[in-house]
């Protein structure tokens, strides 16, 4: 994909970064909310083997879905990167790094996903535990999985901040979304140090963060598959930044 295709048909393009962000938020939500809080049971370890070990496929099937999420990400930052560019290449650039980043750390935090079975498989070296720690062991990596989730959503905070500033100025995108997208990247933001810092009141403040980072991603991602961008303000702008580069 290069600055002259794209040129050709911006709001083509702009629709199939809504159906990719899409996709990723259907994703994002069935696996928080119907695989994990469903299977996870907090403060029982033997529980939470035991729903594991019940719907394993379920399990597996989550975990494939969540690389495919980490795949139409990665095309969705292209589309982005293009889209958002004429606005200012280097807070462009800025922005893919800090995505980049994230999308990095939750790929390698996927493998606790795949990590959590072992414990719970019929291997004859497991027979040097007991089953409670075994299920110990699963518990502590399905931990680290949510430390590490937190972690790589301070980068993405940081890249919806950035984001939304290049919305906000574009011309081309509701200057709503953009302010949106900024208050969805405080949230993650406010929401991840605090499970580093103080994890009891990052668990009271989570309900109260989800709501306003759902919505902001949601505008950009109905926006972008409805309406697209404003092709001729967009046209202006990418061709005004390129007289400008010259």
């Amino acid at each position: 994909m290069t600055y002259s295709t794209i040129e050709r048909s911006p709001r083509l393009y702009a629709r199939v970064g809504g159906a990719l962000y899409l996709i990723i938020i259907v994703l994002g939500l069935f696996g928080e909310a119907f695989v994990r809080d469903r299977l996870l049971v907090r403060g029982d370890a033997s529980a939470t083997a035991a729903n594991i070990r019940s719907m394993e496929s379920l399990w597996r099937f989550h975990i494939a879905a969540e690389l495919f999420l980490l795949v139409c990400a990665i095309v969705l930052l292209l589309i982005l990167f293009v889209l958002l560019r004429p606005v200012s290449r280097d807070l462009t650039v800025l922005a893919a790094f800090f995505n980049l980043i994230s999308i990095g750390i939750e790929a390698a935090i996927t493998m606790y996903l795949v990590q959590a079975l072992f414990p719970l498989q019929n291997s004859g070296y497991l027979n040097a535990f007991t089953p409670e720690q075994l299920y110990a062991m699963a518990t502590l990596t399905l931990k680290s999985h949510g430390y590490g989730f937190g972690v790589s959503l301070i980068f993405f905070g940081c890249f919806c901040v950035v984001i939304g500033y290049l919305i906000f100025k574009s011309g081309y995108f509701p200057k709503a979304i953009g302010i949106l997208m900024q208050i969805a990247g405080f949230c993650y933001l406010t929401d991840s140090f605090a499970l580093i810092l103080a994890p009891a009141l990052a668990d009271r403040l989570f309900p109260a963060i989800l709501l306003p980072a759902f919505v902001g991603e949601a505008s950009l991602c109905l926006w972008l598959l409805v309406k697209g961008v404003n092709v001729e303000k967009w046209k202006q702008t990418a061709i005004a930044a390129r007289l400008g580069a010259a």
